[in-house]
């Protein structure tokens, strides 16, 4: 499998306000570079571009979340970490007959898919692959070139 780059590290927090207010200031930033729900997966994200990759906090809707139930088992901390891949079912295809086990299959987000690996082949951590375009760096990019 070929792996981009990075694509985003997920830190799993009880209170997305409370988390801002301590990452934003390490991080140098005022506010997040995009901030979203994410119903079917039952978060709320405050991501931030830091380098070209995005690092994300991530509070649960519900008590029932996937991030609800990490932090109930574990606390908050580092959730997940996501490879950038240009295609996720190719990914996929090849991670499955590899015998890494695919956590609840393809799924979907604005214009890429994504699926997880499960963390007890990963050392413990949730691996994501994602095929997401970042046209939001390419954007930054442009924009700071015009300058």
């Amino acid at each position: 499998m070929k792996t981009n780059k990075i694509d985003h590290i997920c830190i799993a927090v009880r209170d997305l306000e409370a988390a801002k207010k301590i990452w934003e200031p390490v991080l140098g930033k005022q506010a997040p570079d995009d901030s979203y729900v994410d119903e079917p997966e039952k978060i709320r994200v405050a991501r931030y571009w830091v380098g070209g990759i995005g690092f994300e906090l991530m509070e649960s809707l519900t008590p029932d979340g996937d991030v609800a139930k990490f932090i109930e088992r574990r606390g908050e901390g580092v959730m997940l970490i996501s490879l950038n891949v240009d295609d996720t079912r190719q990914a996929v295809t090849e991670l499955a007959a590899n015998d890494y086990p695919i956590v609840g299959g393809i799924r979907r987000f604005r214009d890429c898919e994504f699926a997880f690996v499960h963390p007890r082949k990963m050392n413990g951590v949730l691996l994501e692959v994602i095929d997401y375009p970042w046209r939001e760096l390419e954007e930054a990019s442009s924009t700071s070139s015009a300058r």
